[in-house]
Parts: structure tokens; C-alpha cells; sequence
């Protein structure tokens, strides 16, 4: 347990010193692989996945407790998690799938700690009259109604 901590202690220490960067994810096998997810609201680079690592491995002694560490950014087809990930989004089209399992798609355009706003675009049949309209509406969705949030990918 103690080994834990001292992961903890270490990675949180990075953090403080590189405030643009934040956790997503840190995860102990069985066999002390240690894998640590991180983003940042200007990204991530490779130098910065260097950084934490080294601020780990560098006071760990292998010696005393061997363990494999890798560190990496949270790539473009993971799950959005906690509302700082969120806010590094506005602007992008996302995907939500909500625990009823029903699907919205729309531009994120607010965040706040307790939910997100979407910004959803539809054609729809007029009332009177041939044709379709456009639409634009904002959707307030909780976090708690998130089941699983993935920013859409457009080439």
C-alpha cells in the first residue's frame, strides 16, 4: 500500500508543478504495471509523458519494488471523464450516449461543474407548407445522465 502512496505523492507532485496538465487515470495491475492517463488543456506531448514519468521513476528505488510504469495521453477515441476534459472541448462536435441508451450529437458550448450544454442543429418538416426548416437548440444534459461522452472525429 505503501508503494501506492509513494506513486501518488509523486504524480500529484509532477502535477502541482505543471498545472496546464491533469489526471485521468492511474492504474495498478497485480504485478505493479502502472499505467498513468493525462491530458492537458493545450494537449499532451511526448516531453510531457517523459516528464511524469521520469518525476516517478526517478525517486522510485527498483531495487526495493520493481513495477513497470507507462505514462501516456488520453487519446482522441477515449471517453470524455471529468468536466476539465470537457471544458478543453467546447467548440468540437461530441457524441453522448446516455444511460437510457439513446444517442445526442452537437457542438458542446457551455460546461459547468454539474453538466454540459449542447448545441443541437436539425432539419424538421415546417408546420404549414412544403419543406423543412432549420433548427438550433441548446440541450442541458447532466453529468449523471452520462453514460459515455467521445468527441466525433471529422476529416
Amino acid at each position: 500500500m505503501e508503494f501506492r502512496k509513494n506513486i501518488e505523492t509523486l504524480l500529484n507532485d509532477f502535477l502541482q508543478t505543471r498545472e496546464d496538465l491533469f489526471l485521468i487515470d492511474l492504474k495498478f495491475s497485480a504485478g505493479d504495471d502502472i499505467t498513468v492517463i493525462l491530458d492537458g488543456d493545450n494537449g499532451v506531448t511526448v516531453q510531457d509523458c517523459l516528464d511524469a514519468s521520469r518525476a516517478i521513476e526517478f525517486n522510485m528505488d527498483r531495487e526495493e519494488h520493481d513495477f513497470s510504469l507507462q505514462v501516456m495521453s488520453a487519446g482522441l477515441s477515449e471517453p470524455l471523464s471529468i468536466p476539465r476534459q470537457y471544458a478543453k472541448n467546447i467548440g468540437r462536435e461530441i457524441e453522448v450516449l446516455l444511460n437510457d441508451s439513446s444517442k445526442i450529437e452537437g457542438e458542446l458550448a457551455k460546461v459547468d461543474e454539474e453538466k454540459i450544454t449542447l448545441v443541437l442543429r436539425y432539419r424538421k418538416p415546417k408546420e404549414v407548407g412544403k419543406g423543412k426548416v432549420d433548427v438550433e437548440e441548446e440541450k442541458e444534459i447532466p453529468y449523471s445522465e452520462i453514460k459515455k461522452a467521445l468527441v466525433v472525429l471529422k476529416f
